[in-house]
């Protein structure tokens, strides 16, 4: 009895060991808004709690499940998976999965960089700001937390899809035109992983595009990326025109906003289903995105070409093939009927005619050579005419 229980409490414990290692916990960096990091080893339960998100957002962040790229807005939290950039977003803190990726590390130094605040950023060069500077900069801080986070991610994943296309174009130019010039077995594998590489690149890139596209088709989508605005609506309710400007303020697409667009924007910043500047924020890393995918597009149609120009050539090749084995068989057709005449004189049948007559022999042969290259010339001729081979 005593065996039977602990063998029943050796399986409990293997069992416990087991879904702690199925929810155990992963490497999570945080970002908060002072631009402070830190890394939490927190298993799901403890994250979902902390974002208050559902297991199944979560479960789209998992690295390994396959899923296509997502912008989710929730109550209190923007879900993002993005490539390799797996994130959670609130209105104070950036929480990132895996850290210690290649991919992630250039992430994680930009977001700790552009979410300090500016004033912090700026202390150094204080003195040598004029009054226009300082006006910018308080426009800058007004940019909500999350808008700036979500900025940090979209500029990352289209630098790193346009940096893929860019070297995949590098790569890819140069070996059809060597191809056109010279095809071979070893031209022929580089360009087939080449084309492999460019159909994966460009699913990717379509799928952040379609993305992007579906939430800019859709105003309540964006308006739930707003976690400050609805996080301020539920501190204070009946404020309805006294909120803060938040438009996408920094050193890359997203400062590029002309300072006219965000003040006709500011106007009508109090009403709650105003997204126009995070439309404007989503429109331009869109534009680029949409960029990176005609780049690929331009590399398939030369590839569409080149694979065009290569059937041609073998086309043409298959046809010179063809001409020849049209010669060839011409002249087999007229050497068998030269051998048969040899085989009709050589088979040994007594007959009369050939005595006393060796001068028959040079006779046959010279005309039936000449009937043979007679008739060879013909087919050739006939051919020509009926346009069979080139003239």
């Amino acid at each position: 009895m005593a065996a039977a229980v602990a063998a029943v409490g050796e399986a409990a414990a293997a069992a416990a060991a087991a879904a702690k290692k199925r929810g155990a916990s992963r490497s999570w960096i945080l970002i908060d808004a002072s631009g402070e990091e830190r890394v939490l080893d927190a298993d799901k339960y403890a994250i979902m709690h902390r974002v208050d998100i559902n297991a199944r957002d979560l479960r789209i962040l998992d690295p390994l499940l396959s899923y296509p790229s997502t912008i989710l807005g929730r109550e209190r939290a923007i879900v993002l998976n993005l490539e390799h950039i797996k994130a959670i977003v609130t209105s104070e803190e950036v929480l990132l999965r895996d850290p210690s990726d290649e991919n992630v590390i250039p992430v994680v130094e930009e977001l700790r960089r552009r979410l300090a605040p500016s004033d912090a950023s700026h202390l150094d060069g204080k003195d040598n700001l004029s009054g226009q500077h300082d006006g910018e900069g308080a426009e800058e801080d007004e940019s909500p937390f999350e808008f700036r986070a979500l900025e940090v991610t979209l500029e990352a994943i289209c630098s790193f899809l346009d940096a893929r296309t860019t070297e995949l174009e590098t790569d890819a130019y140069p070996a059809l035109d060597e191809l056109t010039s010279k095809i071979s077995s070893r031209n022929l594998d580089r360009v087939r992983k080449l084309k492999s590489g460019m159909t994966r690149l460009t699913a990717r890139v379509q799928k952040v595009r379609d993305e992007l596209e579906q939430l800019l088709d859709d105003d309540d989508d964006m308006a739930d990326l707003y976690l400050s605005r609805k996080l301020a609506g539920a501190s204070s309710p009946i404020s309805g025109s006294g909120g803060p400007n938040w438009f996408p303020a920094s050193p890359t697409i997203g400062s590029k906003i002309s300072r006219a667009s965000r003040a006709s924007a500011a106007t009508i910043h109090g009403n709650e289903n105003d997204v126009e500047e995070l439309e404007m924020l989503l429109e331009a890393y869109f534009m680029q995105i949409d960029g990176t995918l005609n780049k690929l597009t331009t590399l398939r149609e030369y590839i569409d070409d080149t694979e065009d120009y290569i059937n041609i050539q073998l086309d043409n090749h298959r046809n010179q093939l063809i001409q020849l084995e049209l010669f060839l068989s011409s002249g087999t057709v007229c050497l068998s009927l030269y051998s048969l005449v040899a085989g009709i004189f050589g088979m040994n049948i007594p007959y009369t005619w050939n005595d006393d007559h060796g001068y028959v022999f040079k006779w046959v042969v010279l005309v039936s050579g000449l009937f043979c290259a007679f008739m060879f010339v013909s087919i050739v001729a006939y051919a020509r005419h009926k346009g069979l081979v080139g003239s």
